[in-house]
């Protein structure tokens, strides 16, 4: 479908629900910024080979910023490698914090494992290194051989990896943020030469109070650029990599949904402004509109295409070229630090990080287990050996000279082999058997149920079997324009999918619908006399006209009792009925419609035909894998007929 045609099915009647959260819109620029990177490092590659003096010349350009009788004087690369790297550490920061606040992680005990699994993915890989390199001065090299690059990785892993569940990408991202805090505190002691106390303390203090003022819901942009430039600048002056600002920073920000009051707050700023469009109003209406997202989201848009299309190609071209020659190959896959980064990446990554999950899920025994399944755990350990970023700053640090161009071989030789690894993990996957191959993908993890207040049936308005492997919940207004897009949409699910539950639930946005808590009163009032489905596809229909006598025109056509109806929509008989739907909308963080939920998780994006398909689909998956399919339809045969359509998502 064409970006064209699928915009549509995409939105949503509420300020910033185009949002997406948490990971969809990290990943899906991640994809775009891998073959990026990947071509900034050819572009190195070729340019030192073809002109090395100029290659070095430029990124040996002395910069100096002075302001009075203080100032930093550094070469090109080392402002891009410590200062612009800064902001992609931000947006690493930031994305985590989202996975705290809105994703898997926000149980809390599920930061345990991957954390583990981090931890475990690093030290393995320096154990490699450590034992290649034994006795040999280059073995104070062995940071280099421990980070993944987190946007690196994640991207590939989308390349060669598409239909790897979207799970493994939260799993593998807090794996590599847990790699990258330790990262940075090595770089912080084990390769700062010389320590100056004084403003390191300063440095600490500084985010100190930025981590107060965010504690306490302080929102000053301009407060937080001050506290990190000086955070930033008192680093560098004790001698510590200043790149551990972006990630502290990041890490503070938090994520959360616009909440239904702000939404509506921001509807009512923006409509004094248009009824009298003054500078002032102008001001309040944008402050209105911009407390209404969350900081995280506001940094992420304005950070991360910069981070992502600009400032890491940058890095890899600053950093990446190599000369290459026969006899530069021929000795340098000879040496211990080619060699030892190497098998370092590409054996005790996947070694480190599978083998820890399988050690703590085994000592928990089975309390605390992957997101997914072993074949994606598997997949995520061969992709984390992509260690391009951090392992090339460890790299300069550690190394000068020939020892620096063989552990820059080292970093992009594993790379490459990491993502080839990873390409094979997914082709042997690929041909198991159906039922082995989603258990080996999925795994059998319970999932976060995003959906306050489960389907009741003798409540809930329901279309479909009862006894559904998958419901799907939407929240919904009749007056909303997307809500009435979305409905043929529904239908061609329901007719598509024989097994599929569908429940409406009600949130009139009155702030900018005036009939929808009319309408949705009506159709409660038809509900009393049994014809709620049949009613509510009149109001879809018809949103162009929801006043009271188009409602009781409407009851008319179906043949309801006209003046019982009517007695009902008068004296608001079903207000406290939509209003639970509402209360259940705001304890599910819902704040516009359509939102959908299957089996309980909220869907984020598009709701067009193919894209809501291959969301039952694997939901059906899900059940399949979990066992409930088998049980609530009468076992192998309903289980093998949910495991071929996870086959086509």
């Amino acid at each position: 479908m064409s970006e064209a045609a699928a915009a549509p099915f995409s939105g949503r009647t509420a300020w910033a629900r185009s949002l997406e959260t948490p990971l969809r819109n990290f990943l899906r620029t991640e994809t775009a910024s891998a073959a990026f990177l990947l071509a900034a490092t050819f572009a190195a590659l070729v340019w030192v080979n073809v002109d090395a003096s100029s290659y070095e010349s430029v990124w040996h350009t002395v910069i100096s910023i002075h302001v009075g009788s203080h100032g930093i004087s550094q070469d090109l690369r080392s402002w891009v490698d410590n200062g612009l790297m800064t902001f992609f550490f931000l947006v690493v920061g930031l994305e985590a914090r989202r996975e705290f606040d809105l994703g898997e992680l926000r149980d809390r005990r599920r930061l345990t494992l991957p954390a583990a699994a981090g931890i475990g993915g690093m030290v393995v890989p320096i154990a490699i290194y450590l034992a290649v390199n034994a006795g040999r001065p280059s073995a104070h090299g062995w940071g280099s051989a421990m980070s993944t690059d987190t946007a690196f990785a994640l991207g590939m892993l989308a390349l060669v990896g598409p239909r790897f569940p979207q799970r493994l990408r939260a799993f593998l991202l807090t794996v590599a943020v847990a790699d990258d805090v330790v990262a940075l505190g090595v770089i912080a002691t084990a390769y700062t030469t010389e320590l100056h106390v004084a403003p390191l303390l300063v440095a600490v203090g500084l985010l100190t109070v930025a981590a107060v003022a965010a504690q306490t819901g302080v929102q000053r942009w301009l407060l937080y650029a001050v506290l990190g430039l000086g955070a930033w600048l008192a680093l560098y002056e004790s001698g510590v990599d200043p790149l551990v600002t972006g990630l502290v920073l990041g890490l503070l920000t938090s994520a959360y949904p616009a909440a239904r009051s702000d939404l509506e707050r921001a509807t009512d700023l923006f409509r004094l402004f248009r009824e009298q469009p003054t500078a002032e109003l102008e001001r309040e209406a944008q402050a209105g509109i911009r407390l209404s997202v969350s900081p995280n989201d506001r940094l992420q848009q304005l950070y991360h295409p910069w981070t992502s299309f600009a400032i890491v190609p940058l890095f890899a071209l600053a950093n990446a070229g190599i000369q290459i020659s026969g006899g530069f190959l021929s000795r340098a896959y000879t040496s211990p630090i080619t060699l030892g980064i190497v098998f370092g990446y590409v054996v005790g990554k996947p070694v480190g990080i599978v083998g820890t999950t399988w050690l703590v899920s085994r000592v928990s025994r089975g309390r605390v287990r992957p997101p997914v399944g072993w074949a994606a755990v598997a997949g995520g350990g061969t992709v984390a050996g992509i260690g391009f970023t951090v392992s090339l700053l460890i790299a300069g640090l550690a190394f000068h000279g020939t020892d620096l161009e063989e552990a820059k071989l080292g970093v992009l030789t594993a790379a490459l082999s990491a993502a080839l690894v990873t390409w094979l993990v997914f082709r042997v996957t690929a041909l198991l058997p159906a039922r082995r191959r989603i258990r080996a993908l999925i795994g059998t993890a319970d999932t976060i149920v995003d959906l306050a207040v489960p389907v009741d049936p003798d409540r809930d308005h329901i279309r479909g079997p009862a006894e559904a492997p998958v419901t799907l919940v939407e929240y919904g207004d009749f007056e909303c324009p997307y809500c009435g897009q979305a409905e043929p949409v529904v239908r061609e699910l329901l007719a598509g999918f024989g097994d599929l539950r569908y429940v409406w639930r009600h949130l009139p946005l009155n702030d900018v619908h005036q009939h929808a808590q009319l309408a949705a009163e009506a159709s409660e009032a038809a509900a009393e006399q049994g014809r709620f489905w049949e009613y509510s596809d009149l109001l879809l229909g018809h949103q162009g006209a929801l006043a009271f006598k188009d409602l009781v025109r409407y009851a008319q056509e179906l043949g309801l009792d006209t003046d019982r109806f009517a007695e009902d929509v008068r004296s608001h008989a079903a207000v406290a009925r939509i209003a639970e739907d509402v209360d259940g909308a705001d304890r599910s963080n819902v704040s516009g419609t359509p939102t959908f939920f299957l089996n309980g998780i909220r869907h984020y994006g598009a709701y067009d035909v193919a894209t809501l398909s291959q969301a039952v689909r694997a939901a059906r998956a899900r059940a399949a894998v979990s066992g409930s399919v088998g049980s609530r339809r009468g076992g192998k045969r309903a289980t093998t007929e949910a495991e071929t359509e996870a086959e086509r998502a």
